[in-house]
């Protein structure tokens, strides 16, 4: 793991809920001059502890839609058997995030869809194309609580020691 000090964790908080932050501004919210910062951007880059950036949609202004989660459990437990399912699960676009789990489940997904029945056709498609799926249980979301794109970094990860 990549060693990061506080002016890291505080890039990565800046850039998680300000992701079109300029480079100038951000190197001044961290204080540093623009060159160590964008050293550091780019070392976290490289590293792989920031992926990607993205825009935040409110899709409830372009479309109708529901969003659901899905619990699923498939019929076999192999290694095969979990593979099948993931690379179902990649080739649809209305599975927008996919966890496997350990408990009484194998999967948790969470759908967007047009509609109920554009879900049961999701649904519908998954059982007969034989990726093993045994048995699903639908949970319809009626309104989001709360949507974080706040990561909890204070709680995660110790602070830097201070240099004595």
């Amino acid at each position: 793991m990549l060693k990061l000090d506080d002016r890291d964790m505080k890039i990565l908080a800046i850039l998680r809920e300000e992701g079109r932050i300029s480079k100038s501004e951000l190197a001044r919210r961290v204080n540093l001059t623009a060159a160590p910062c964008w050293e550091r951007l780019k070392r976290l880059e490289e590293a792989g502890i920031i992926t990607g950036y993205r825009a935040e949609v409110a899709l409830k202004k372009i479309a109708s839609h529901i969003v659901i989660f899905m619990a699923a459990e498939l019929e076999g437990h192999r290694a095969e058997h979990f593979q099948i399912f993931e690379r179902a699960v990649a080739r649809h676009d209305e599975i927008v995030a996919c966890w496997a789990v350990g408990g009484g489940f194998d999967y948790i997904l969470q759908v967007i869809a047009r509609d109920i029945d554009a879900y049961q056709r999701l649904v519908d498609e998954l059982l007969e194309s034989q990726v093993g799926l045994a048995r699903y249980f639908t949970y319809v979301v009626t309104k989001p609580v709360k949507l974080s794109a706040r990561l909890p970094f204070a709680a995660l990860v110790p602070p830097a020691p201070e240099d004595e």
